[in-house]
């Protein structure tokens, strides 16, 4: 069980290991394996194989739904007025709950979530059941990677010809180079599509996004975040690095020509940015 930007710590200091075998030997093999890494707090666990690889799926396919969820109840807050940051805080202190992975966005991308979830939707055709959570989940996703192009172009009435987007992140989370069904490619896509420009600047994944879009002739790439505000109307930010959390609000008000943030992570206070003359945009 490793994530993407932190697989080291995850191997070294894991909180389960999941050991698929039908032989005692084996087992007991992998056990004296992992014994100079496993610690009081690590979890060992030996099953039949089918019940290890369904494991793997199930814990990403849950926590992807979890994603799903808070995304789903952002929209009811956006139309009643709630906050969904507090919502997210009032159930995670909830010791059932918890708070991992209830932060509402624009939509979880990579090689596993997208991957596995459609794994157990076929998974469910070859057992003739539907898995209707699960392809709400998938759903849910499709939907939310489509709100910050839905909301920068409500913004410019539909109208995005000739308008150029900074754009803040292209991976599809923090402390990887990995593009793979990105939230970032659906919004560089649509706004492409719609006829706008946009100048992008990831610390990382500039070179994937150079191989997904070579050469294209409506997609630039900044050296730094400040450069890439040169020139542009609004900026949208898609990925939750650190060097975005705590920017020089002043001078992204000076360099754009609109003062707008469209944030698909929900990174800063709404009230701060207001106070530095700042219109902010983010989900739920």
């Amino acid at each position: 069980f490793l994530k993407q930007g932190a697989a080291i710590a995850d191997f070294m200091k894991p909180d389960r290991m999941i050991i698929g075998t039908d032989h005692e030997r084996a087992s007991q093999q992998m056990f004296a394996l992992y014994a100079a890494i496993q610690d009081s707090e690590s979890k060992f666990l030996t099953m039949d194989i089918v019940s290890a690889e369904l494991t793997k799926y199930a814990a990403n396919a849950y926590l992807a739904t979890r994603i799903s969820f808070i995304n789903e109840i952002s929209h009811l807050t956006e139309f009643f007025g709630a906050d969904i940051q507090m919502i997210r805080q009032g159930i995670g202190s909830d010791a059932r709950i918890g708070p991992h992975f209830l932060m509402a966005g624009c939509g979880f991308g990579g090689s596993c979530f997208p991957k596995d979830v459609r794994a157990l939707i076929k998974m469910g055709e070859l057992a003739a059941y539907d898995m209707p959570l699960i392809r709400a989940t998938q759903t849910v996703n499709d939907t939310q990677k489509h709100l910050l192009f839905q909301k920068i172009s409500h913004y410019f009435a539909d109208d995005l010809k000739g308008k150029t987007i900074a754009l803040w992140g292209l991976a599809f989370k923090p402390n990887t180079d990995d593009m793979r069904e990105a939230p970032s490619r659906v919004l560089i896509e649509s706004l492409l599509a719609a006829g706008a420009k946009i100048c992008a600047y990831d610390p990382v994944a500039q070179r994937q996004a150079q191989k997904i879009y070579p050469d294209h002739p409506h997609i630039q790439y900044a050296k730094q975040l400040y450069s890439a505000l040169v020139g542009a109307d609004v900026l949208a930010i898609v990925t939750e690095w650190d060097e975005f959390k705590a920017p020089d609000f002043a001078k992204i008000r000076q360099s754009l020509k609109y003062p707008v943030i469209f944030d698909g992570r929900n990174l800063y206070d709404s009230a701060i940015l207001v106070a530095q003359g700042l219109s902010y945009y983010a989900i739920g």
